[in-house]
């Protein structure tokens, strides 16, 4: 057997790609600003405007909405336009967006509606942004520097959710909550002006033929959703990350709620446990390359989901005290987990679909994946009102876990790493 480790050595890395270094970078300062808008949000709401506590949970429901209602759509258009200048657009958005809203509150025309409508607009756009940049990466990058290049952009998201709402606390505590904002809307300017600065490079789309041309938009809005159906992998993966996103949604509901009234928690404690949280994310990221070598790139999928389960557990298992990190140890085990599956899942959904899809089957994942997420939110409700929150946290922790099956009995099983798209068969549709 030859020994083909002297030509990955010779293969350029991700540090050499100066496109998805600047991608990078401007990924790394928008997820910080996006960690600090998810405390100042709800504070603003709750501080300067006096809302009740279904009016603040509204606005979760604002942000995740257009994801059930446009990521169709936001799909073929991503496949029609220039992916680049569509996220520079989303970004100078939301960035004007951000300042609105100090603008608003120094002008006195500050007001609850106004906020709603803030977090609904700004949803779309991020929706927009996310379906083109998905279907950007692949273009910046070789197909064997996807996976380092996906575990960046993780641990980007990681490093926000770790110092981010620190930072938020800090701000708003010196300038108020609605001054925040300024930093929110220069984390999208630079971002913006990362984009800006890429080179880019010929498409590589398949030119569409004149019957192509032809198809009818409701059609071409349900060819991502067809090309899922005739991938046997791309199916299983679908269903794993809509089942863990619904339960850990669910639990995600309630467990503040649990930390606080059934273990007594105090509101530092609780912070702690969610930094704690991170911590296992940004490890594991750092180690993502690596581990996905030895395990396998394709192998480490199945694996990331089903390994970490018996640690999930320590959550409802968490009590008084110092016991409430045993909490913070099973979210950590969550983090690891997203890190290793979702950096191999997005790689292996890169390969094998094809350029002009791209869009249009990120935008069906996410349709499908994160319309679960206001679903099990209630859900979550729910149980913890009927069983109490410790038995409705047993039950999410438990169905979280169970999201491996999907891609444990699938053709995942049997394989070590991920193809090149040309090795990947297209089965028929049902």
């Amino acid at each position: 057997m030859t020994d083909d480790r002297p030509e990955e050595a010779d293969r350029p890395t991700v540090w050499q790609s100066r496109n998805f270094l600047l991608l990078w970078s401007g990924q790394t300062v928008a997820e910080l600003g996006t960690r600090i808008s998810s405390v100042a949000i709800p504070l603003l709401a709750a501080g300067t405007l006096d809302a009740s506590v279904f009016q603040i949970s509204l606005l979760t429901t604002l942000a995740w909405l257009p994801y059930l209602l446009i990521s169709l759509p936001a799909g073929l258009l991503a496949d029609r336009v220039d992916q680049r200048r569509l996220m520079i657009a989303c970004d100078l958005g939301r960035m004007a967006l951000m300042l609105s809203l100090p603008l608003a509150s120094l002008a006195g025309a500050l007001s609850l509606g106004y906020l709603y409508a803030v977090v609904g607009i700004s949803g779309v756009l991020t929706v927009l942004f996310n379906v083109a940049y998905r279907a950007k990466l692949p273009r910046l990058l070789e197909q064997h520097q996807l996976v380092d290049g996906n575990a960046k952009l993780t641990m980007s998201q990681d490093f926000g959710e770790l110092v981010g709402p620190s930072i938020g606390g800090v701000l708003i505590g010196l300038v108020g909550a609605a001054k925040t904002f300024f930093s929110n809307a220069l984390a999208y300017l630079l971002s913006a002006v990362t984009l800006w600065l890429i080179r880019e490079e010929p498409a590589e789309r398949k030119p569409k033929d004149a019957a192509e041309e032809r198809v009818p938009l409701r059609t071409e809005l349900s060819e991502g959703l067809l090309f899922i159906r005739r991938q046997p992998i791309l199916l299983s993966l679908l269903l794993c990350s809509t089942t863990s996103n619904f339960f850990v949604m669910a639990s995600g509901s309630i467990e503040v709620t649990f930390m606080v009234r059934e273990l007594h928690a105090p509101s530092w404690l609780v912070g702690l446990v969610f930094s704690v949280s991170a911590v296992g994310g940004l490890v594991i990221g750092g180690l993502t390359k690596r581990i996905s070598e030895r395990v396998g790139t394709a192998r480490v999928i199945w694996v990331a989901m089903a390994a970490p389960g018996p640690l999930y557990l320590c959550m409802p298992l968490a009590q008084p005290g110092w016991g409430v990190l045993l909490y913070g140890i099973g979210l950590a085990a969550f983090s690891a987990n997203v890190v290793l599956y979702n950096v191999a899942a997005t790689s292996y959904q890169q390969r094998v679909t094809p350029a002009h899809l791209l869009g249009r089957v990120n935008a069906s994942f996410l349709w499908i994946c994160y319309g679960a997420i206001p679903l099990g939110s209630l859900t979550g409700g729910a149980l913890a009102s009927w069983l109490g929150l410790r038995p409705a946290l047993w039950v999410c922790v438990i169905g979280t876990w169970s999201a491996a099956l999907w891609v444990y009995f699938s053709p995942l099983r049997r394989m070590r790493d991920l193809p090149e798209s040309h090795d990947v068969p297209e089965t028929a549709g049902a």
